[in-house]
This record gives C-alpha cells, sequence and structure tokens, in this order.
C-alpha cells in the first residue's frame, strides 16, 4: 500500500493548469506557444498519457461548425435554442467561428477524420438546422497525438498530483493552487499568475442504475473536484440545477444513439417498435419524452438497429466496440444480445454536472475568464452549453491563450502561508484516525442520496429533506472519515468534491421555482416554464463563508432568435397523422 509521508514543494510558473484531459492539454500547449519563454505546468492527478474523458479515444466530433455544413449563426442558434434560451451566445459563437481552424490542427497532429472520396470532411447530420457530426476512424490516437505536441513544446508536467484548494492573494485574485501527491500524500504549493481550471465533468454525482459506483457513463475519475476548487475561490457557478441526464445502454451506462447509431439510420424505439422522438439529439425535451415514454404503458426504451443492412451494423460496431467502449462489445456477447437480431434495452442513467452535454459549469466568457480575477475554466467544467469534445479543444486554446497574456501583466501574487497550513490540515485529517468510515462508503451513500432526493422529476420537500441528509453524511466525512493510506486519501478528496458538488446541486434546484430544460430541472410542484421571472442563470457562489445563489440576466444575442424558433425543441414527440 502507499505509504503516507509529510513534506511539502513549493514551486512557481506563469500558468498553472489543472487537469490532463482534453482541455487542459490544448490549454497548456497554447499557452506556451503563446510565449515560449513562459513557465507552463500541466497538473494531473493520474498521468497525461491516459487520463481524461478522451484516455480510450472518441468516435467523433459532436459538433463540428465546417464551412460548407453550417456556419457559426447557424451553430450558435442551434445552441441557444437547445438550452432553451438560458445562454450567453458570446463564448458559444467565439467557439463556433473557431472550432474549423481546431479541426485543421488536429488533423495536423495526425489526429485523423473520416473524409469523402472527394477528400472533403464527411460530416453526418444528426441536429435539426445544420450538419455536425465528424467521424473519426482513428479516435484511439487523440491523446498519443497530444502527449506529442506536449513534449515538443517543453510543457512541464506533473503526473500523479491532485489539485485540492486555489491559493488567493490579497485582493481575491488567483495565486496558485496546493495539490497533493497520490501515492505518497507529499504536498505541493504552486504559485502561479494565473490558473486554467481544466478538470471536468461531475461524473460521480449520481450513481448509476446499474448499482456500480464506477459503472459510469463519464470518466470515472471525474469527481467535481473542478466545480469544488472554483466553488471554494469564490468563483461563480452557472445554471448547476440543468442536470446531465442520458439515455445510455441499461446496465452498461454506454451512450446509445444520437451521435454514432444515429447518422448511420439507427434510432430510439418504445416497446413496440414505434419511433417517439423526432430527433436524437440530447437535450432537456428528449429526455422529457423519454422519461414520458418509460412511464406510459410502451416503455421500456429500446435502441434500434436491425433493420440495418448488415454491414452497416459491422460499421456502428468499429466504432462502438473498439473507440468509444471497449468493453462494450464484451458486455453484449455475454448478454447474448446482437444488434443484427433485436433492439437494445436503453434507460435514464445517473445525473451529474457537465457543461458538455447541458449547461451546468463554472461561468465563464467568451475568453474563458471566470469572475475571479486570474481563474479561467474550460472543457466539461466550463459553462458554455453542449460542449463536447472540440468545444474542450477550442475553448482550452482560448483559455490557454488568453491566460498567458494576462499572465504577461502581472507579477506573481503573494499567497497566505496560513491558508497552506489549514489545507493540510484538512487534507491529512482521514489519515490521522485510528478508525472509521471508509471513504468509498461515504461517497455511496452521498450518491444514494443524490439519486433519492435530487433527481428529476424534482419535489421541493424531498430536496430539502435531502439537503438535511447530506448533511448528516459531511458530518461523517468531516469527523469520521478515515484513509489508510495515499489512494484512500486521494478517494476521501474525491468524496468531499463530490458533496460539495450534491449541496450545490440541491441549492441551485430549490433557487429556480419553475421547470425549464425539459426532463433536466423538472419541478413537480413548479411544472410550469416562467419567462417573466426567470429567464436568466442561476449563479451560486461561496459568500463569506456561505453558499449562495443569485440571478444573473442573460447577456443580449448576438443572433437573434425568432419568437417561432424558440419552442423548436418543445416539440419533441412524434405526433400521430390524422
Amino acid at each position: 500500500m502507499d505509504e503516507i509521508r509529510e513534506g511539502s514543494t513549493e514551486v512557481s510558473c506563469d500558468v498553472l493548469v489543472i487537469g490532463g484531459g482534453t482541455a487542459g492539454p490544448m490549454a497548456a500547449y497554447r499557452a506556451k506557444r503563446h510565449n515560449p519563454n513562459m513557465r507552463v505546468i500541466l497538473l494531473e492527478k493520474a498521468n497525461v498519457k491516459r487520463s481524461g474523458a478522451i484516455a480510450m479515444g472518441m468516435d467523433g466530433l459532436n459538433n463540428a461548425v465546417i464551412p460548407g455544413y453550417a456556419t457559426p449563426e447557424q451553430y450558435t442558434k442551434e445552441i441557444t435554442i437547445a438550452n432553451d434560451g438560458i445562454c450567453d451566445q458570446a463564448p458559444v459563437y467565439k467557439y463556433a467561428s473557431r472550432c474549423f481552424e481546431m479541426i485543421q490542427e488536429l488533423d495536423r497532429f495526425g489526429i485523423k477524420f473520416q473524409k469523402t472520396e472527394n477528400g472533403d470532411f464527411d460530416v453526418k447530420k444528426v441536429h435539426h438546422p445544420g450538419s455536425y457530426v465528424l467521424p473519426m476512424p482513428n479516435g484511439d490516437t487523440v491523446k498519443k497525438a497530444l502527449y506529442r505536441q506536449l513534449r515538443r513544446e517543453r510543457v512541464l508536467i506533473s503526473n500523479r498530483y491532485m489539485a485540492t484548494r486555489l491559493l488567493t492573494g490579497r485582493n481575491g485574485q488567483i495565486a496558485g493552487a496546493i495539490a497533493v501527491n497520490t501515492r505518497d500524500a507529499e504536498f505541493l504549493v504552486i504559485r502561479a499568475k494565473t490558473v486554467i481550471l481544466c478538470a471536468g465533468a461531475a461524473g460521480r454525482l449520481g450513481l448509476p442504475q446499474s448499482g456500480y459506483l464506477w459503472g459510469t457513463y463519464e470518466n470515472a475519475a471525474n469527481s467535481g473536484d473542478g466545480y469544488a476548487m472554483a466553488y471554494h475561490a469564490g468563483a461563480g457557478l452557472a445554471n448547476l440545477e440543468c442536470y446531465q441526464i442520458n439515455p445510455l445502454i441499461k446496465d452498461y451506462n454506454g451512450p446509445a444513439c444520437a451521435y454514432v447509431a444515429g447518422p448511420f439510420g439507427g434510432y430510439t424505439t418504445n416497446n413496440d417498435g414505434n419511433r417517439f422522438i423526432e430527433c436524437d439529439y440530447w437535450s432537456g425535451q428528449m429526455m422529457q419524452e423519454f422519461y414520458n415514454e418509460l412511464q406510459s404503458g410502451k416503455g421500456p426504451v429500446f435502441l434500434k438497429l436491425d433493420h440495418l443492412h448488415g454491414d452497416t451494423i459491422s460499421e456502428i460496431e468499429a466504432v462502438l466496440h473498439n473507440v468509444e467502449r471497449p468493453s462494450r462489445g464484451r458486455f453484449h456477447q455475454n448478454r447474448g444480445t446482437d444488434y443484427r437480431e433485436r433492439m437494445i434495452e436503453m434507460h435514464i442513467s445517473e445525473i451529474g454536472f457537465c457543461s458538455g452535454h447541458s449547461a451546468s459549469g463554472v461561468f465563464v466568457d467568451e475568453f474563458a475568464r471566470t469572475t475571479v480575477t486570474g481563474l479561467y475554466a474550460a472543457g466539461d467544467m466550463a459553462s458554455v452549453p453542449h460542449n463536447y469534445m472540440l468545444g474542450a479543444f477550442t475553448n482550452g486554446a482560448v483559455a490557454g491563450e488568453h491566460a498567458a497574456s494576462f499572465a504577461e501583466e502581472i507579477d506573481l501574487p503573494d499567497y497566505d502561508p496560513g491558508e497552506v497550513e489549514r489545507e493540510k490540515t484538512r487534507v491529512l485529517a482521514p489519515a490521522k484516525r485510528d478508525d472509521g468510515i471508509p471513504p468509498n462508503q461515504i461517497e455511496y451513500k452521498t450518491r444514494r442520496l443524490v439519486n433519492d432526493y435530487l433527481q428529476p422529476p424534482k419535489v421541493t420537500a424531498k430536496m430539502n429533506l435531502g439537503r438535511k441528509r447530506l448533511a448528516e453524511v459531511r458530518d461523517d466525512l468531516e469527523n469520521r472519515m478515515v484513509a489508510r493510506d495515499a489512494h484512500e486519501l486521494m478517494r476521501s478528496l474525491e468524496a468531499a468534491s463530490i458533496i460539495d458538488c450534491a449541496d450545490m446541486a440541491a441549492a441551485a434546484s430549490l433557487f429556480r421555482t419553475e421547470s425549464r430544460w425539459g426532463f433536466y430541472h423538472h419541478r413537480i410542484d413548479f411544472p410550469e416554464k416562467n419567462n417573466d421571472e426567470w429567464f436568466c442563470h442561476s449563479i451560486l457562489r461561496k459568500q463569506d463563508g456561505q453558499m449562495i445563489v443569485e440571478k444573473r440576466p442573460v447577456a443580449a444575442y448576438i443572433v437573434p432568435i425568432e419568437e417561432s424558433e424558440r419552442s423548436a425543441y418543445d416539440r419533441q414527440r412524434i405526433r400521430k397523422s390524422a
């Protein structure tokens, strides 16, 4: 077992990037390209070579805005409508304007995208107005290609260090971060002029319906650490009541239809084999119709592929079973299921925070700046709706460039040494106990409570009771949780992040007294959408040690939305012809 040894080291840099998945490496790469003389550190609690949501590769880009297939204006409008109008368009439009150049750069890195016989990008259609899906035949090379670029630019990589808290200066600006070695618990204090958070989604918020602690749709290492760090640093977090909820393969939690099977002709059906939603693009309203069908006499819901040609199904399998989820083929084999012979059961799986698939994240502007000076965020934890992998790449690049430019203008901020000592005490507390509750039990209980009390459809009395139950678990976490080695110490820190996210989910959900985003924020006792009072962001932050939630107006649209277009995603159900 990994022994716990106390000690600490202090280093300094210009730009600190936390998270080595998708957005983080691109942010570090672009920061270093901006100024090769800068000291850029990339911090990762696992290993940059194999970390993040794309550790095993990716099947394709879900939101590629490529000339000839879609325009930035078209895409911005699409995302605004899909997000129920609650969208600051500036970061979305910036992404849409820059993502094609990012695709070209990734292509030069050696990440190949599917092309037509004419050599054009082979873009598929899933969304309403435009075509955005770009398959990746060798998506398993993404991490390798990224790592090569990091080494070429001489970015300093610190693997096996988990960031626990951000350091703040006298005026509240960011001054760096505190991290702990996941193998021996040695502390690392990193002073920095700017910090970019790229720690991914809060994927371990709810418990999967399969019952497996690690059987999550998201990368299982993504425990909401970035969300928690941003909160404790005083940054605003946007629309945390808008959960990520996906239609996934039952008991497996792998992706089902929208972006892989959909372009090939697969679709979602009820138990009668009939399609009931017009578009399988993940949105809150689609999930609402999915839920309605499950609750009706026509459930369960299935992924239908058995009507397709065998060669087409083989193409789908090549993506789903080799790149997207290598274990999925074995899962179906053990179940005795074959796409060619029967439909595959789907269900609603765990809830989480992820701007990549919904809207919940650390609030950022078009330059990836948070509400705290010197702090940036990108990827699945930044509030750019429906960001996905290409958004992580593109917005990571934006964050890296702007953070590096800002770092050139300022001196290294001071920090309070007492802040470090207090954090050491907090982190090491579980290791000081001889006996107690192991972190996996704390985590399981927290996530069980999230499902029992916070999962849609939401009920006010249940959520209030859930907050009380979570407070009881927090008391156990702070006073009775035990860590017997460095690995369990890391798990205890993850458990603390998960319960922070659970508290934020409850507070945000109680604050917005309406229903919005379809199933994502469906409140039983406030069933109607209320644009007069709630057409706004909810911003949650920490103030004087307390969690507060406030309204923030939606910024004026860059791309106008016609009144007739605003409700496009409300009309997902297929209507019977007269």
